[in-house]
């Protein structure tokens, strides 16, 4: 895992179009989740660039949520969970799959916000190469594939969103509160009838149920 960069000032020398920061510190998890939609994702892996607008995400609020990691304290496996706001939380599932996280609350709370899908926009033909297929439905849709087809991994699990070199995020579009639909999140086994999930109602790319 990467050293944890813990002093990030606002006045840091960035990208004009990189979201700062401050942009992680103003809101809770479930506010930063709704932020979150229209927002550009942007990996850079050898030097080639995959971006795609997200379109759906799912918060996890810590000790008081059953399905959250930093439920039960802080552990080995979840310590970067319980960083500043803005770190990238990257764990695995069923010893295949990567998902990744932005990390959402004060350093030790222990929260964050799953990205679960994009719409892909640059870097198709690398997505399409790196999910082994060319079906272009599968290529983001879902944390899992999301993470394969922008060559998300475990090494990535610590990197800031406003200070990293391979992945970071940029202001897109925002959507109003009727473009956002909220259900129970999915693919869990406790906490499914909290309303954690976020995604825009029409788009084509958001995973499971569009209910």
């Amino acid at each position: 895992m990467k050293p944890m960069n813990r002093s990030l000032p606002d006045s840091s020398p960035l990208p004009s179009s990189r979201l700062p920061p401050v942009f992680f510190r103003q809101v809770e998890t479930e506010s930063l989740a709704r932020k979150l939609l229209g927002v550009r994702l942007v990996t850079v892996v050898r030097g080639v660039r995959t971006s795609g607008e997200i379109v759906e995400v799912e918060a996890y609020l810590g000790r008081n949520d059953p399905a959250c990691h930093a439920s039960r304290g802080k552990t080995g496996r979840n310590a970067m969970m319980f960083e500043a706001a803005g770190h990238c939380y990257v764990y695995l599932i069923y010893g295949i799959y990567h998902c990744v996280n932005v990390v959402s609350d004060p350093e030790g709370v222990g929260s964050g916000v799953l990205i679960r899908a994009v719409t892909p926009m640059e870097g198709i033909e690398t997505m399409r190469r790196r999910r082994g297929r060319a079906d272009m439905s599968d290529v983001a849709r879902g944390p899992g594939r999301l993470c394969q087809s922008f060559g998300i991994t475990a090494s990535f699990c610590g990197e800031h969103f406003a200070t990293s070199q391979r992945i970071w995020l940029e202001p897109f579009t925002t959507y109003s509160r009727e473009q956002i639909a909220i259900s129970g999140r999915i693919g869990i086994s406790a906490g499914q009838e909290l309303p954690l999930r976020f995604f825009v109602k029409h788009s084509p790319w958001v995973s499971g149920t569009r209910r």
